[in-house]
């Protein structure tokens, strides 16, 4: 059994680590509260977004946009979001997991895959394992911008109009609520279709009226809808870190407190045996005086 010294150092080297991770777990709720606000705020235009497109990829327009035009596929493209810092639990190994059964399987196809990464963990991963990167962004900030992440989007989507990728995939994490975050990995382009009920309801009400030209707003509106999907994925991504980084620094705290009530009944059977020692030794040398 160690000597009651070396666990009262070790009982001191918890709580100061455990002091650490409640500040952490605090910080973690603050900025929580913060991302979820921007998610909130940013998730109405990006599901507006995907119903006009979902309605459009159902529309029959003047003009076929690349976007709107499904190929063979041969290659396909990932923007992959990522957090730039750890302490958040399994959230970025979850995703990472989810994303690499999707590779696999295309791998095991003979098809091509190509990344644009944001995030430094997602960098870092990519490092690891090797992959064919055509563009990454990192250290966005807790408050990210749309500029941010413009190019890194912009080389994939150029990649896919030259037809380097035949299909443009993003992964992510999505916030369900403070305790679950979803792994997602969905396609941005070629366009979906809106589902059956809603494809059914809009079959005899097309096309859209275009002004001031058809090629001139598709070009925009598609352009802009990868962009603020990609951006709410950030958003999206930015919200689960938090709640990830929090639970993960209440449940260390919870683990440190756990361990610093066994080291302190460890540490009190040692005093308690050595001065049963001490009484002993004294006991025994009355006894033999």
């Amino acid at each position: 059994m160690a000597g009651a010294k070396e666990i009262r150092t070790q009982i001191g080297s918890i709580k100061n680590t455990q002091k650490i991770t409640r500040a952490m777990e605090m910080v973690a709720a603050a900025k929580m509260r913060k991302a979820q606000d921007r998610m909130q705020a940013t998730r109405p235009y990006a599901e507006k977004m995907r119903t006009v497109i979902g309605h459009l990829a159902l529309a029959h327009p003047q003009v076929k946009h690349p976007f709107m035009e499904k190929r063979e596929v041969k290659s396909v493209g990932y923007i992959i979001v990522s957090s730039d810092r750890g302490l958040c639990g399994g959230l970025n190994n979850n995703m990472f997991r989810r994303l690499v059964k999707d590779v696999v399987k295309l791998q095991a196809e003979d098809t091509a895959v190509r990344y644009c990464l944001v995030g430094s963990k997602a960098v870092a991963f990519f490092s690891r394992v090797g992959g064919d990167v055509l563009a990454q962004a990192t250290q966005l900030g807790e408050s990210a911008h749309m500029e941010d992440l413009v190019g890194t989007v912009k080389v994939m989507l150029d990649a896919y109009t030259n037809g380097e990728v035949d299909e443009v995939r993003i992964a992510y994490n999505r916030f369900v609520n403070t305790m679950t975050q979803q792994p997602i990995v969905e396609q941005l382009v070629p366009l979906q279709e809106a589902d059956e009920e809603v494809a059914e309801q809009l079959k005899h009400h097309w096309d859209y009226i275009y002004e001031p030209e058809a090629k001139e707003v598709l070009s925009d509106l598609l352009a802009r809808y990868v962009e603020s999907l990609a951006y709410q994925a950030v958003v999206e991504n930015g919200a689960c870190e938090q709640s990830a980084r929090m639970v993960a620094m209440k449940s260390a705290s919870d683990n440190a407190g756990d361990l610093i009530d066994e080291l302190e009944l460890i540490y009190n059977k040692a005093r308690q045996a050595a001065i049963t020692q001490e009484i002993s030794e004294i006991v025994s040398g009355a006894a033999a005086v």
